[in-house]
């Protein structure tokens, strides 16, 4: 394709599409029952997405591609429960639909049964509010339009500053998708959505003494952006703070996690909150349910139907609403994340979370996940810090969730009188996760949102810094 073909479709071929997956969706739930299924559900997947990049004026890559995938589930009552299987294809017509849907069922009856599998047992999505997930004014958007973006991006860093030496290049993707669920109980919903982004990584200094850092923006809508300048601006500032950047003796001291890195630690409480997670004693916090696991000022919240968020939606991978639900309520446990099969296995109804890809059956998943924030500016925190770590950036995955052990590379600023003093780099951090939630003592007032997580930045008392 050429840069600057359109990457969606009119809206009167986008209807005639929507019926089309409809009718898909409804004659393979129609063929799972003829070949003998005694519950199914269908999920299709239609999508079309451009990827485009720059280097300094010169465009590395421009993709553009649609994709179209329908995922069976079939699942067979025996014995003490039902068995299950799952397939997917991206032939959409109805002789190969009818081939996938009787491979599926005779797949099924060939797996155990499981007692906690099955659909849910109602309480369908019968509302299916507009949650700003799209603006039908982004659909003609042409990849022209958003290489000069990246490009504009590209400038604004380079000329922020004269260390601003090369770049690893600035980025746009804009995604249009439309997902459409049915099952046997009788649901049919269908949802359109869109998510544009821009993100900028330049690099600074020269010879040895270089450094690299980035900065996005990603929202709905192309209007929901930051603009492109501003985004380069501020990832060559970030580029720029961490040259001469040198280790730290090891110490104990209070450590801030800037806004990037603390949405990450909230992510990891949506892990350990899965119900998997829980009902496979896979989370230290498998039997806390009702406790208190962190400081009072911290509540964490998980909603689908925030207008405009990034993982919003109308209802769950199992046609179940989405909702608000809040996991921690100043410092208290108060919710997994559940769908349908784990909610079985422990015991509780679904939080409508259950996240579905076309090819695989239900899991949990988060949506719009977030920490409330306090009300201290990120400067303000710095100012009260006599001596500590800003992380800015977190390397590895030295998490265990079973032990709630935590050690990751990290890199940032360094904090002495209040003040930053200097770019710190080849360091560790470490520390017990529930002893890190517990020792929050003071959380920043601006929440930022450059994805489905989000979170203020955040200080820890204390936590041990591993340098020379």
């Amino acid at each position: 394709m050429s840069s600057g073909s359109e990457i969606v479709e009119g809206s009167s071929s986008a209807a005639a599409r929507s019926r089309e997956t409809t009718d898909v969706v409804e004659h393979a739930l129609e063929r799972a029952r003829q070949e003998g299924a005694d519950a199914a559900d269908v999920v299709l997947v239609r999508g079309r997405s451009l990827e485009a990049r720059v280097r300094d004026d010169t465009v590395d890559f421009v993709k553009q591609a649609q994709e179209q995938i329908l995922g069976i589930r079939a699942l067979v009552a025996g014995g003490d429960g039902m068995s299950s299987a799952v397939t997917s294809t991206s032939d959409l017509a109805p002789e190969a639909v009818g081939a996938m849907v009787k491979e599926t069922v005779a797949l099924a009856r060939a797996t155990e049964a499981d007692p906690a599998a099955g659909l849910p047992d109602g309480g369908f999505a019968e509302d299916l509010p507009d949650l700003e997930l799209r603006d039908p004014a982004d659909e003609n958007t042409t990849a022209d339009a958003r290489i000069e973006d990246a490009r504009s991006a590209e400038r604004a860093a380079r000329a922020f500053d004269p260390r601003i030496s090369n770049s690893e290049g600035s980025q746009v993707g804009s995604d249009f998708s439309t997902i459409v669920y049915g099952n046997s109980a009788g649901f049919v919903g269908e949802y359109q959505g869109a998510s544009h982004s821009l993100f900028s990584e330049p690099i600074a200094g020269t010879g040895e003494n270089m450094q690299r850092d980035y900065w996005m923006t990603a929202s709905r809508t192309l209007a929901g952006l930051d603009p492109p300048e501003q985004v380069g601006r501020r990832a060559a500032e970030r580029a720029i703070r961490r040259l001469d950047a040198r280790r730290v003796p090891t110490t104990e001291c209070p450590v801030i996690f800037e806004s990037l890195q603390a949405a990450g630690l909230v992510r990891q409480i949506a892990g350990l909150v899965s119900g998997y997670a829980v009902y496979r004693e896979s989370s230290f916090l498998a039997d806390r349910l009702g406790e208190v696991i962190a400081a009072p000022s911290v509540t964490v919240i998980d909603d689908g139907r925030l207008p405009g968020g990034l993982g919003s939606k109308p209802f769950d991978g199992e046609g179940l609403p989405t909702r608000r639900n809040t996991i921690v309520r100043e410092g208290r446990l108060e919710t997994w994340l559940l769908d349908t099969y784990s909610g079985r296995k422990l015991g509780f109804p679904s939080t409508g979370n259950a996240a579905r890809g076309a090819g695989g059956p239900p899991g949990v998943g988060s949506t719009n996940l977030w920490l409330e924030p306090g009300d201290e500016t990120l400067e303000e925190m710095i100012a009260r810090t006599e001596r500590g770590l800003l992380v800015t950036e977190l390397l590895g995955m030295g998490f265990n969730p079973v032990t709630g052990d935590y050690s990751r590379g990290a890199a940032g600023l360094w904090i002495e009188g209040g003040q930053i003093a200097h770019a710190v780099e080849e360091i560790t951090i470490a520390g017990h996760f529930g002893s890190m939630l517990e020792q929050i003592d003071a959380i920043g007032s601006e929440l930022l949102w450059l994805g489905s997580v989000a979170a203020p930045p955040l200080r820890i008392a204390s936590m041990t810094v591993a340098g020379e």
